[in-house]
């Protein structure tokens, strides 16, 4: 993870295009200075910033399975629960199954699990929209690519 960068997904363990599942890991980093304010003397990770790796997981698959023709914005948390804190160097396994899609909407389940242990549970609805500009495709081209994101053949990252 790089947290001062929403970097939150650090490599793809699976995705099933079949099942509509993708499974992650993300470890959340043993310093940062999210955790100066995050409690002072006792760091841990924001739970709004566990919703996101949630989010951020089930944004990558809703792109890969629509062939990065759209970008999935948040527009919706629901159903959320943070059942434990989170220190720092904690490794997180993250999945997010597609639960609907249809005309510019789309939602995920996703969970978050440490050591086993359910961490967050959620819901994630999100606006499905055209990439408002080339070069932000490309970006998000390059670090699908850099996390292990099935990219389609031939795609270019510039």
């Amino acid at each position: 993870m790089y947290l001062e960068y929403f970097q939150m997904v650090d490599r793809v363990v699976a995705l099933d295009s079949a099942a509509e599942t993708i499974q992650c890991i993300a470890r959340v980093p043993d310093t940062s200075t999210i955790f100066e304010g995050h409690f002072p003397g006792y760091p841990l990770m924001p739970g709004t910033l566990l919703v996101e790796t949630v989010a951020q997981v089930g944004g990558f698959l809703l792109m890969s399975l629509g062939g990065y023709s759209r970008l999935p914005i948040l527009t919706q948390i629901a159903k959320a629960k943070v059942r434990r804190a989170v220190s720092p160097g904690t490794e997180l396994q993250v999945d997010a199954k597609v639960i609907q899609v249809s005309s510019g909407i789309a939602a995920v389940e996703g969970r978050l699990n440490a050591d086993g242990k359910p961490i967050v549970t959620c819901e994630i609805r999100y606006h499905m929209m055209a990439f408002p500009q080339d070069n932000l495709r490309a970006m998000v081209l390059s670090r699908a690519r850099d996390i292990g994101v099935p990219v389609p053949d031939g795609e270019s990252a510039t």
